[in-house]
């Protein structure tokens, strides 16, 4: 039996290949989907009570919602071309349409949303690159719907870590609505591995160990991070990917490094201005 902090691929009729609810996670914010649909394959949704950005993970495909509509959208064929991706913000309250012109690999995050905002095109050039860490904690990051751009609940960013590199590291966690200090955000990570026969390894645990588990996790799973820290580590030879959602009921990103590694943080250089 896996860990119930993992969540495997299952086939759906709609293309779905893997779905976490609040309720099948057992928290309050955060829905998250995968979908792999075939060319002319569609797929149309309300969003209802929630907000939902659509990230086009590889693949082409046409997407409209109740005001807009983008056709032809999406360039790169695998994540690990590193190519920002294409996504599509939809608020609540609207619906959306996405029809594969390709081979298409889709996430729809979701989160609690407010009525009054208008759907929107978040192009590749509209997404923060940033290299992160230094030596082997060294990565790649890119910020899909960081909380500096327009959104009710969601918090949507993807990384990559080289084989035989660390992410989400220092071990940080964000599970107290302590601001400034820090925020309280579930989080979801959904991976991808090069090659696909690889894995990754994460660690989700408490100060009190109330929670302390290791996982192995594999190509097209995603772990659940309801609350502690939960570092990363790329098998050498094995390139890792993961597309992370977060919400929580303020939007913010402020994290609580753990005291016993928090030493592992770069030193800020003096102002010497």
């Amino acid at each position: 039996m896996r860990n119930k902090l993992i969540v495997e691929r299952e086939s759906g009729a709609d293309g779905s290949v893997l779905s976490v609810t609040p309720q099948s996670a057992g928290w309050e914010y955060v829905g998250f989907e995968v979908f792999k649909l075939t060319p002319g394959q569609s797929l149309k949704r309300d969003t209802g009570d929630q907000e939902a950005c659509l990230v086009l993970l590889s693949g082409k495909a046409d997407v409209s919602t109740n005001t807009n509509s983008w056709n032809g959208i999406g360039q790169r064929m695998s994540v690990f071309e590193k190519i920002p991706p294409y996504s599509v913000y939809v608020p609540s309250s609207d619906n959306w349409s996405v029809t594969a012109l390709t081979e298409l690999e889709l996430a729809v995050c979701l989160a609690p949303g407010k009525s009054g905002r208008e759907a929107r095109l978040i192009p590749p050039e509209k997404v923060g690159i940033e290299h992160r860490g230094s030596g082997n904690m060294a990565r790649l990051v890119q910020n899909i719907l960081p909380e500096s751009e327009p959104a009710d609940s969601l918090l949507v960013v993807e990384v990559f870590t080289p084989g035989g590199h660390w992410s989400s590291y220092p071990p940080h966690k964000h599970d107290r609505n302590f601001l400034p200090e820090e925020s309280l955000l579930e989080e979801t990570y959904y991976y991808h591995t090069n090659p696909a026969q690889g894995f990754a390894v994460q660690r989700v645990y408490t100060d009190d160990r109330s929670l302390d588990e290791t996982l192995a996790v594999g190509d097209g799973e995603a772990v659940l991070v309801p609350r502690g820290y939960h570092p990363v580590s790329a098998p050498p030879g094995y390139e890792v990917y993961y597309l992370n959602v977060m919400a929580g009921p303020v939007r913010t990103w402020k994290f609580y490094n753990d005291p016993a590694h928090a030493w592992l943080m770069p030193v800020p250089a003096p102002d010497r201005s």
